[in-house]
């Protein structure tokens, strides 16, 4: 007969359970059993702390030096961009001095026009020729001594005071 105690929940039928003993551990036994492992496991990771520690000082070490690596390319970065620069409004330069004098523009009155191909700039320069042209001759001022003298007041144009 079925033991009264044993529920369904528990397994196996009455035959059988004579020939299936479990073994159950007291709290004790149990409680050296977890400390056993809980001891092979501590062995196994007892320098995390200091490999832990490594690992730091290396990530700390690789950021300072890829900090000075990342300062090193932004400074000649910086300093390709400068050259570069320097070396487009050089190639201007020399590109407005052989327009000027190709067409015979005053070279400062070109540089000041806008353009960095040799197409724009001659086009300036053109633009400049024409208008140029275009604005009326003046004959000097006999009396303004090369413009170190006001000149006299026109008579030709009434006062209005």
């Amino acid at each position: 007969m079925p033991n009264e105690n044993e529920t369904p929940t528990q397994g196996a039928p009455a035959e059988n359970a004579e020939a299936k003993t479990e073994r159950t551990f007291t709290q004790a036994e149990l409680d050296s059993i977890v400390k056993e492992r809980l001891k092979r496991d501590r062995e196994r990771y007892a320098d995390y702390d200091e490999l832990k520690a490594k690992a730091e000082k290396f990530d700390a070490a690789e950021e300072a030096s890829k900090s000075e690596l990342q300062k090193a390319v932004e400074r000649a970065e910086a300093l390709k961009a400068e050259l570069d620069g320097i070396r487009a409004e050089q190639a201007r330069q020399s590109l407005v001095a052989q327009v000027a004098k190709d067409s015979g523009v005053d070279p400062e009155l070109l540089a000041a026009m806008r353009g960095t191909t040799e197409d724009e700039v001659r086009a300036h320069a053109e633009l400049l020729k024409a208008k140029i042209a275009a604005v009326p001759g003046y004959k000097a001022d006999p009396h303004d001594q090369g413009g170190t003298h006001a000149a006299p007041p026109r008579r030709d144009i009434p006062t209005i005071f």
